[in-house]
C-alpha cells in the first residue's frame, strides 16, 4: 500500500441533474453530501475519532455514531485521527453526489496483552470508501479509486 492520502472521485448520477427544475427554468441541484459511518463491525469501540474536512471540524465520532453533513461540490481533504495514527483522504464530489466514508479504529496484535500488563494500547485506524454491512464494506457504485 502506498503512502500518502488516498484519492477518490465521486460522480452524480446520470441525469438526474438536468431532470429538475424550477418554475423559471433554472435547475435544481441536490445537496452534496458527505456521510461518516463509525459503525462496522471491525471497530474496537472505544475512543473517538476527530474528523476534519478542509481544516474545519465535522465531528467526534464515537462508536455507532454517524454524521453526515453538506459539502460544496468539487475536491476536498478529509482528515481524521484517533490521537495517534492520522489518515487523510481526498476526493471530489460532483454536484448532487452522495460520499461515504466508513471509519474505525483496529486493534493491533498483542493489543489485549498490552491492555492486561500496561492498561493502556495504542489503536490504528482505519478508513474505507462505502457503506459498513456487518464486518464488509459496501462501496457504492458512485466511488471511483484511482
Amino acid at each position: 500500500m502506498a503512502n500518502g492520502p488516498t484519492v477518490l472521485i465521486v460522480d452524480a448520477p446520470g441525469n438526474r441533474l438536468v431532470d429538475h427544475v424550477d418554475e423559471t427554468g433554472w435547475p435544481l441541484v441536490p445537496p452534496t453530501l458527505l456521510t461518516i459511518h463509525r459503525t462496522s463491525l471491525r471497530d474496537e469501540q472505544s475512543r473517538q475519532i476527530v474528523c476534519k474536512l478542509d481544516g474545519e471540524w465535522v465531528a467526534d465520532l464515537l462508536y455507532g455514531h454517524t454524521r453526515t453533513c453538506e459539502i460544496a461540490p468539487g475536491r476536498h481533504t478529509l482528515r481524521l485521527h484517533n490521537t495517534l495514527i492520522w489518515k487523510t483522504l481526498i476526493f471530489d464530489a460532483a454536484p448532487g453526489s452522495h460520499m461515504h466514508v466508513t471509519v474505525w479504529n483496529r486493534a493491533w496484535f498483542g493489543y489485549y496483552v498490552m491492555m492486561f500488563f500496561l492498561g493502556a494500547a495504542p489503536l490504528g485506524l482505519g478508513v474505507a470508501p462505502g457503506i459498513p454491512v456487518g464486518a464488509d464494506i459496501a462501496v457504492p457504485t458512485l466511488l471511483h479509486q484511482q
